[in-house]
């Protein structure tokens, strides 16, 4: 089984940036497909950003130019770091790994975009 643990979430004024950073249980070489998705108050959970084995990044059109994921492979964490934050960015974040045709979730964090 693999543990995802999001951080860095919090408050932000619209704008802003905030970088969030999950951390995998094991090597993201491991794993298929990592990304970030999100699920906004009323709405259904939707894709945000995914980053594959080999490098490859896609992002959902209202965030593209504005979040970016990445990954950290001294300590096995995948970042999305969002700039320029909108109200409507306001959602909890969940990491997402996908791995031997199993998908694991991490526990979601809070982002919430507001003056």
């Amino acid at each position: 089984q693999v543990q995802l643990v999001e951080s860095g979430g919090g408050l932000v004024q619209p704008g802003g940036s905030l970088r969030l950073s999950c951390l995998t249980s094991e090597s993201i070489f491991n794993i298929y497909i990592m990304g970030w998705y999100r699920r906004a108050p009323g709405k259904q959970r939707e894709m945000v950003a995914t980053i594959s084995k080999g490098g490859t990044t896609m992002y959902a059109d209202s965030v593209k130019g504005r979040f970016t994921i990445s990954r950290n492979i001294a300590n096995d964490t995948v970042h999305l770091q969002m700039n320029t934050l909108k109200p409507e960015d306001t959602a909890v974040y969940f990491c997402h790994a996908f791995k031997s045709w199993l998908n694991h979730w991490g526990k979601g964090i809070l982002v919430t975009v507001s003056s």
